[in-house]
């Protein structure tokens, strides 16, 4: 064999197993929801807050958060902002776990306070999912049936039907940008937008605050809604109702604790995830509580179980 072309096999071959060590290093993600994903191999995830438009979400494309918060209960209730928001993550990313944008959940400007007000505003819940994010956080949810609504405005009608849900109320056309954004076709978006762990394909993360002396009295009913994946104690918000205004230490406080306890049990009972506030001095040990959504601590946290 002439050497120039003993030589060219030998680069080639070369080439080759470059590029097989680089696609085999690269991250190869399982699912769109980065999130979901973690929560699934037993990881506590982290998230970080957001607002803004398309510059804002370029700047959080490469969070090393596992998914962002995107507040609209306090915040303009501006869905074009959003849209922008969700196009900066595409434009900057993807995440350096491979994913496509990092999971992205909305707090409402609406309550849960009943079911009556929760159905009039069901299209403020279609009008966040169609930008393309991938779950809804559901403020002062004080009765069951509001956070049932949250579930049943999030679904298709020809999702699956589950017990204690009513058919889904999304309509076509809000696969359309979301579907663009999620980097898929669209009638692989209506498959897969869908609570989770409700259907294991799905990609929604659905949540609710059990914030207030109202929620807190039925929080063993709407952690178990069929489709709500986690829940949280709002301590700040909660401090108003038992406590009153802003003082000092108000976390500690007896009846504090006693509803932080009950909203943990609930979801414990409920068999699904509890959201706490942490930080590096004490992730380990609300890691080790059962708390498998954390706001800070994230590297501490991660090192701690041993994740990449």
């Amino acid at each position: 064999m002439p050497r120039q072309l003993v030589a060219l096999l030998i680069v080639v071959t070369l080439l080759m197993g470059t590029s097989l060590v680089v696609a085999q290093g690269q991250p190869s993600p399982k699912r769109i929801n980065r999130a979901i994903e973690m929560l699934e191999r037993g990881q506590p995830v982290y998230y970080t807050g957001g607002s803004g438009g398309y510059e804002q979400g370029l700047k959080l494309a490469q969070t090393p958060y596992d998914y962002i918060n995107y507040d609209m209960e306090h915040g303009a209730f501006d869905v074009a902002s959003l849209r922008a928001f969700m196009q900066g993550l595409v434009d900057g990313g993807p995440t350096p776990t491979g994913h496509r944008t990092p999971a992205v959940i909305v707090t409402l400007p609406i309550l849960g306070l009943d079911e009556a007000g929760m159905r009039a505003n069901y299209w403020v819940v279609q009008q966040v999912l169609a930008t393309g994010v991938h779950g809804i956080l559901l403020c002062h949810a004080r009765v069951p049936e509001a956070a049932r609504i949250l579930v049943e405005a999030s679904r298709y009608p020809f999702a699956p039907k589950v017990e204690g849900l009513g058919e889904g109320l999304r309509g076509a056309g809000s696969q359309s940008f979301a579907a663009r954004i999620w980097g898929i076709s669209g009638n692989e978006y209506l498959r897969r937008a869908d609570p989770w762990p409700l259907n294991k394909e799905g990609e929604l993360l659905l949540g609710v605050k059990i914030e207030d002396s109202h929620a807190l009295a039925n929080a063993e009913r709407t952690t178990k809604v069929p489709g709500i994946a986690f829940a949280e104690w709002g301590p700040s918000d909660m401090a108003f109702w038992l406590l009153g205004p802003p003082g000092p230490n108000q976390t500690n406080a007896p009846a504090m604790q006693q509803a932080r306890a009950r909203v943990f049990q609930a979801t414990r009972d409920a068999r699904i995830l509890f959201l706490n506030a942490c930080n590096d001095k004490d992730v380990v040990e609300m890691i080790k509580e059962g708390v498998m959504i954390c706001t800070g601590g994230y590297q501490v946290g991660r090192k701690f179980t041993s994740r990449p």
